[in-house]
């Protein structure tokens, strides 16, 4: 057995980044972007006030002072001449700031009658202008690779791009084997179980960037899975789930010890998922999670969720953990790495106590996995441990 860190730098190998695709602004949301988006303009374009008010010199700013009001300048309707001693122009949040003035005065701090008005005791020193560029200037980026969120993309409008370079998402293909699975929604036979995590897996793929294809159910027959896998040669990534420990059935570890797919490892030092495998079918990077529907999805976090980041051109890196405090105490880990289905609320962590790898009712309680290392001691209530986050 390998260990984690091990695993997955070895996945890693078999990986590379996508090509790229040119889509709409409107599609961009959770891409991620391969080249740097270039803003075409300043933003403001132009000096803009901040605040309703009134446009001036601000020499004339003044409490008592007087001035004739000799214009209007609104957003999207600026006002053409310009201001001197004297005079001011009625100015809207977002308007252009006309030439010669350089204080917006706030309309509280005035009171107009007709074309004149008049400037309050006590009032705000503040300019109240954004200049041209305050925000950005022509030129600036958003660096590549960067997985767009709803804030990058109002920036990205903002700096009047509407088109974007992204990585292709992967197409990622899922082989759930066994001659006991039945889709769901089927009556069960007497010895039948539903296959429950290529479902799982789908949505976790494509919850985080990429395209899953669900494919046939391969039966514990090495012509029917040689056949399903056959299928999937034209996709990035082939997951099968099931088939890779050393029972007779297990025909993925079958296929490795056969020759029949290049193998990178086979069994990794973690629970759930010690019977683990990674290598190429036909060319084609291929990762073997365990059977067990919560092993399965335990390794589609630890290994599916980062091969996905590479494949998209992001970090080749496991996933962060983050600290947080241990709400009860916990015994010593034994050999191999244990990702433990817990609830983190606030600051702190409380691991469940039921951790049998069949439980997909407590999986579906969880929001995390709490990471023990190998041979971790025991633990007290208040210590800090390590947690992904699902």
């Amino acid at each position: 057995m390998i260990s984690v860190a091990q695993a997955l730098a070895q996945v890693f190998d078999l990986l590379e980044p996508l090509g790229t695709e040119t889509i709409s602004l409107e599609q961009a949301m959770g891409r991620v972007l391969a080249q740097d988006a270039v803003a075409s303009h300043n933003q403001p374009p132009f000096a803009s006030s901040a605040m309703d008010g009134y446009a001036l010199v601000s020499s004339d700013a003044l409490a008592g002072n007087s001035l004739t009001v000799i214009g209007e300048s609104a957003a999207g309707s600026r006002f053409d001449g310009a201001i001197e001693a004297g005079q001011c122009v009625r100015i809207f949040t977002g308007a252009p700031v006309p030439t010669g003035a350089n204080k917006i005065l706030i309309q509280e701090d005035c009171i107009r009658s007709g074309n004149t008005i008049t400037i309050s005791q006590n009032i705000d020193t503040a300019a109240y202008i954004r200049p041209k560029g305050t925000d950005f200037s022509k030129g600036a980026t958003i660096p590549a690779p960067r997985t767009l969120t709803p804030n990058d993309i109002t920036l990205l409008a903002a700096m009047n791009i509407g088109r974007l370079t992204v990585t292709r998402k992967p197409v990622i293909a899922l082989v759930a084997t066994g001659d006991e699975l039945v889709m769901p929604n089927t009556p069960l036979g007497p010895d039948q179980i539903v296959s429950s995590n290529n479902f799982g897996l789908k949505a976790l793929i494509e919850s985080h960037g990429g395209i899953a294809r669900l494919m046939p159910l391969a039966r514990d027959d090495e012509a029917v899975l040689r056949s399903v896998l056959n299928m999937c040669l034209k996709v990035d990534l082939i997951i099968t789930l099931g088939g890779a420990s050393v029972g007779d059935h297990d025909l993925m570890g079958k296929m490795i010890q056969s020759g029949e797919m290049d193998s990178s490892f086979y069994k990794v030092a973690m629970r759930p998922g010690k019977p683990l495998l990674a290598g190429r079918y036909k060319g084609v990077p291929l990762i073997g999670l365990p059977g067990n529907p919560v092993s399965a999805m335990v390794c589609g976090h630890v290994f599916i969720r980062p091969a996905i980041n590479a494949l998209l051109g992001l970090d080749k890196t496991a996933l962060e953990t983050l600290p947080y405090t241990l709400s009860h105490d916990l015994g010593a880990n034994g050999a191999r790495a244990h990702y433990m289905r817990a609830v983190v609320t606030g600051a702190s962590c409380q691991v469940f106590d039921r951790q049998d790898s069949a439980l997909l009712s407590v999986l579906a309680q969880s929001n995390a996995l709490m990471v023990r290392p190998p041979h971790d001691p025991a633990k007290s209530s208040g210590d800090l441990v390590d947690v992904i986050l699902l």
